[in-house]
């Protein structure tokens, strides 16, 4: 019966499944059945009479589990229900409350999410009078996760001397204090924290003999899925746990390790033959999810990669279309470029819109495409995260600019009085609502008229409500005496939320700051737009420029709600982290542009740059039939439209492989690159205007005043010339096509090499 089961495999996967004796690692190409393989192997086992109690299987996600579960259970029959199967998370914190009272703890104990730790987290900074800006909860709690995710305890942390000092030289001392006061608090309140379940599994397989033994003789057989994800901490629980009868199979694939920044290790399935000398190591290299060109394009990129377990993924699949590239002038052509593709080739191949998706580097590049797909009526869904415009702190922008339109919106103004914290307290805003609902006013007509209402409110705390309400006022006086953007950007910073996101060190701040410099880049967009919108305001008397309220009509508009809530023919828009595991027929990866994708943060080491060309190789393996990318020729970034360049990872592509007319010269490695690719910081747009004049040479700037050259000027740049360029450098020019603003030069840039450059942009300075 076992070898009928394993038939339905092929003959790569069937070595595998079979294969159920001494350490194994199964390396799983994109699309080549990975969880069919272990399902199989699992069911296998069983069906060669190992008890499906001594099966330990250990993934990423429940969902994986339970469909891995359900399917094992349609082969063999229930007896498989018995396995050990879920998440590490979930298998472990089984088996602490099972032994909880060794370590203390009672077996009901709490398990405490992140925001229940950074509640905690506040409170030790509050009593400790730290300063809440330097200790925010965010970055205290990611220290302490780092810790405990390489097991090291309060104790370890406070003794080890590189700890330490980084602690002291971010002007954070106390931290490992902190650390002391939180777990105690934790113990106290019987509760453990997301971390404390792999830590405190390691404390009682180190500590208790007795358990250790236990669950070596409990688990015979040991499989984990996505092995190339693992932590320090799960690694080595992992191992411990396998010491006995070293029956572990592990499965994964090293070309799609993304999450690094989560405290993944890439070297765990590195080492694993390090680990186990004996090891057996299969290679499921068929890919049956798509087509030929796409899996080459695929192969041609990960190639490029020094660190990898080396493997030739194919398929017997057609061999289908090119690679697609979508060439748009900035990021609202992009959008509406990709959706009128959509359009297309749904229109052209009688499809549904859930047969395509689209994928990008951050979220703030969703904006611009939602936006589009709205106006062309494609419905989609954000997959794992909100709406761009639904996300929290674009809703608290937006509150900002509704109570300048409309002062007297209550829910805008409720949603941010205190927010960034200005010392009015809820106890305050409680009787201030109460008043305004008892005399049928407005909250704002309370505030404005406060001592009328007799509420016994603190002369303190009048005064920063006083200073509030003079600064909304400020505003809604501005309105037409200044355009949009202007006002957007007066309104963030005086509102301190902005800066009070750059003071809070909480990791996640730096996608909601970038989030908020796409909506600011939105009210740009909309400014220097030539769209028409009918004003509110008398024709008569409207200024010239588009002013707040008009943004606020366009986008209230964009953000009402879908009504179609649960059709689920909608494409799918999500970053191409959320889209491990996942496949579409038709995929779309946008904003294929270099410090963009690869990210600029990538690119001075060699490792995070690999890691950046793994997540792509991860977006290009979620496509069946058809891949498209596309790229912005300019961008907006912090208010101004920026040159951009097309992604090293788009030139390394294979030409067979793709449609791409332009002459292309792959890039060289962070080793080789100028130094301009390293600034530490937030790109900032350069001018050659703020370069110093070369020493012995006369410069010539072609340059105009805000976009690029001017048609005159880019008719002087002429072949054999010796330019130079604000990012890249010296260079010669090669060749120059094209006419006006189409004119173009292939550019040899000294240490960078071959660069085609549009002169309307490319902002180049003539060395004479």
């Amino acid at each position: 019966m076992s070898d009928k089961l394993l038939d339905q495999l092929n003959e790569a996967q069937r070595e595998a499944a079979a294969c159920v004796e001494g350490p194994m690692m199964i390396i799983a190409g994109a699309g080549s059945g990975k969880t069919r393989t272990l399902t199989y192997r699992i069911a296998h086992l069983i069906e060669l009479g190992v008890d499906p109690f001594n099966i330990l299987a250990l993934t990423f996600t429940n969902k994986a589990a339970e469909e891995m579960k359900d399917r094992i259970v349609s082969l063999v029959g229930n007896s498989a229900k018995n396995l050990w199967m879920g998440t590490f998370h979930s298998v472990f914190a089984k088996v602490l409350r099972a032994d909880a009272d060794k370590l203390g703890y009672i077996r009901s104990f709490s398990i405490y999410d992140n925001d229940d730790s950074k509640s905690m987290i506040k409170s030790i900074v509050k009593q400790m009078d730290l300063d809440p800006k330097s200790y925010s909860p965010g970055y205290v709690l990611s220290r302490i996760s780092m810790a405990k995710s390489n097991m090291i305890g309060p104790e370890d942390y406070a003794n080890n001397p590189e700890i330490i000092q980084t602690d002291v030289t971010a002007k954070r001392p106390e931290i490992a204090t902190i650390y002391s006061m939180y777990n105690k608090r934790l113990r106290n309140s019987m509760a453990m924290d997301f971390d404390d379940l792999l830590f405190n599994m390691n404390v009682l397989l180190r500590d208790f003999p007795d358990v250790l033994l236990k669950y070596q003789n409990r688990f015979h057989h040991i499989l984990v899925d996505e092995y190339q994800d693992t932590n320090y901490s799960q690694y080595l629980i992992v191992k411990k746990l396998a010491a006995r009868y070293e029956n572990i199979c592990v499965v994964g694939d090293d070309a799609q390790s993304i999450y690094a920044f989560r405290g993944a290790n890439i070297q765990n399935i590195f080492n694993f033959k390090r680990d186990y000398p004996n090891m057996h190591l299969f290679k499921l290299e068929q890919n049956y999810r798509s087509t030929q060109n796409i899996v080459n394009a695929a192969n041609s990129i990960i190639s490029n990669n020094r660190d990898q377990i080396q493997k030739e993924i194919w398929t017997d699949n057609l061999q289908g279309n090119l690679l697609r590239l979508i060439r748009a002038s900035d990021e609202r052509d992009e959008g509406n470029k990709v959706a009128d593709s959509i359009q297309n080739e749904r229109l052209a191949n009688d499809l549904e819109y859930k047969d395509f998706a689209i994928l990008y580097r951050t979220n703030a590049q969703s904006r611009s495409i939602e936006e589009a797909l709205r106006k062309m009526n494609i419905p989609y869904r954000i997959y794992q995260g909100l709406s761009f415009y639904g996300r929290k702190e674009i809703k608290d922008v937006l509150a900002y600019m509704k109570l300048v339109v409309n002062n007297h919106d209550n829910e805008s103004l409720t949603r941010i009085i205190n927010y960034p914290p200005r010392g009015i307290g809820q106890t305050t805003m409680d009787k201030i609502i109460t008043a305004a609902n008892d005399n049928e006013v407005s909250v704002w007509t309370v505030l404005e008229n406060l001592k009328d209402f007799g509420l016994g409110i603190m002369v303190s705390t009048e005064r920063k409500i006083d200073d509030f309400v003079s600064m909304i006022s400020r505003f809604t006086s501005s309105m037409y005496s200044i355009d949009a953007y202007n006002l957007a950007r007066h309104v963030l910073a005086a509102s301190g939320l902005q800066k009070h996101l750059l003071d809070d060190d909480d990791p996640e701040n730096t996608n909601r700051i970038e989030n908020i410099e796409e909506l600011l880049n939105a009210v740009k967009e909309f400014c220097d737009s030539e769209d028409e919108i009918t004003p509110d305001t008398n024709e008569e008397t409207s200024p010239e420029f588009k002013t707040l309220d008009l943004f606020l009509q366009q986008v209230l508009l964009l953000t009402s709600e879908d009504k179609e809530k649960d059709n689920p023919n909608k494409v799918s828009m999500m970053t191409i982290h959320a889209a491990k595991g996942l496949e579409f027929p038709y995929v779309y990866v946008v904003g294929m542009e270099e410090n963009l994708f690869p990210s600029i943060m990538s690119l001075s080491s060699r490792p995070d740059l690999e890691e950046e060309r793994r997540l792509f190789y991860v977006a290009v393996t979620r496509a069946e039939k058809q891949l498209t990318l596309s790229y912005a020729q300019t961008r907006y970034q912090y208010g101004q439209q920026s040159y951009q360049e097309l992604s090293r990872f788009v030139e390394e592509i294979d030409e067979r492989y793709i449609e791409m007319p332009s002459q292309r010269k792959r890039l060289p490695e962070p080793g080789q690159l100028p130094r301009a690719f390293f600034n530490a910081g937030k790109p900032k747009p350069t001018t050659t205007s703020q370069r110093p004049a070369a020493s012995g040479k006369r410069q010539s700037s072609v340059q105009g005043p805000t976009a690029g050259n001017t048609p005159a000027e880019i008719n002087r740049i002429q072949v054999g010339m010796n330019v130079e360029h604000g990012k890249f450098g010296r260079g010669k020019v090669m060749t120059v096509e094209g006419e006006g603003d189409s004119r173009k030069a292939i550019v040899f840039f000294d240490g960078v090499g071959q660069k085609q450059l549009l002169l309307k942009f490319a902002k180049l300075t003539i060395v004479e």
